[in-house]
């Protein structure tokens, strides 16, 4: 089994042989391990081809564990034969697909893995892609997931365009927030226009008022104020009214005055009559 090497030449090995050339020069080889606990997912590596059986193929690629390609992940779509795909020797470029430190296991793909899996696509994160076709209603952006983001025309900008191709166009990589994504209907809604700022709004132009119109509105202000109301002259049913109040106001006091005689004098009437009275019964 191969591991990978690291070749070291020192500063002192070339002034010692005096080459000018890297195949000249004495080199000290090293070899070093890489252990399975600092592999990942989607990881890529170069590998040879070791053997090959009905369930797909194994390679080496410099690891102490040697990876499985199992048939259905040698090339999209279906695969009938093993060595129609691979044969024994063939250098092959692979992908991590699963890791086991413990139980020293490694699985390897020949096809490149998604950028974006389903997954790892969340409400609200930031992605790049690629504008892949324009349509009427918007454009799809591939972002390296199973599908291809949709940005609405209404989500490419803050103002109104009457066509996508008023700001793209096909090929032209664009930044975009995903709005939402529906793993079932594998679907995502992506907006170019949230990570912009919005347009400030311009306030009205000022209208300065003519001198004319402020006279006008001065007199219209002064024809409703009540002051102006209450100076205005009585007109002749307030006089007439006024007369009317004044004459009944005279002889409710005439009334008054008279019923107070009358009831002086009887008062006097009735102290003589008393007086009288008593003188009569003193005698």
């Amino acid at each position: 089994m191969s591991f990978p090497t690291l070749t070291v030449v020192t500063l002192f090995e070339a002034v010692e042989t005096g080459a000018m050339e890297a195949n000249e020069i004495a080199t000290r080889v090293i070899q070093q391990p890489i252990p399975l606990e600092g592999i990942k997912r989607k990881m890529k590596f170069s590998g040879v081809v070791k053997r090959i059986n009905l369930a797909g193929a194994i390679v080496d690629i410099g690891l102490p564990v040697p990876g499985v390609v199992h048939i259905s992940q040698l090339q999209q779509g279906e695969t009938k034969r093993v060595e129609d795909v691979v044969q024994v020797g063939q250098e092959v470029e692979v992908w991590v697909r699963r890791v086991d430190p413990k139980k020293k296991r490694l699985e390897l793909t020949m096809i490149k893995p998604l950028d974006l899996e389903w997954r790892e696509i969340t409400k609200g994160m930031v992605v790049k892609g690629k504008v892949t076709r324009l349509e009427k209603f918007g454009i799809f952006v591939d972002i390296g997931a199973e599908r291809p983001g949709l940005v609405h025309i209404s989500e490419m900008t803050h103002g109104y365009i009457k066509s996508p191709s008023e700001l793209v166009k096909e090929g032209d990589e664009v930044e975009a927030q995903v709005l939402e994504v529906n793993r079932r209907k594998k679907q995502i809604k992506l907006s170019m226009k949230a990570l912009e700022a919005p347009p400030q709004p311009t306030p009205p132009p000022s209208k300065a008022m003519t001198p004319e119109k402020a006279k006008e509105k001065a007199e219209k202000k002064e024809e409703e104020s009540p002051q102006s109301h209450a100076e205005s002259e009585p007109t002749v049913m307030e006089i007439a009214l006024r007369e009317a109040l004044e004459r009944s106001n005279l002889k409710v006091v005439g009334t008054v005055g008279v019923r107070k005689k009358k009831k002086r004098a009887l008062d006097e009437q009735f102290e003589q009559l008393f007086e009288r009275t008593l003188q009569n019964r003193r005698k």
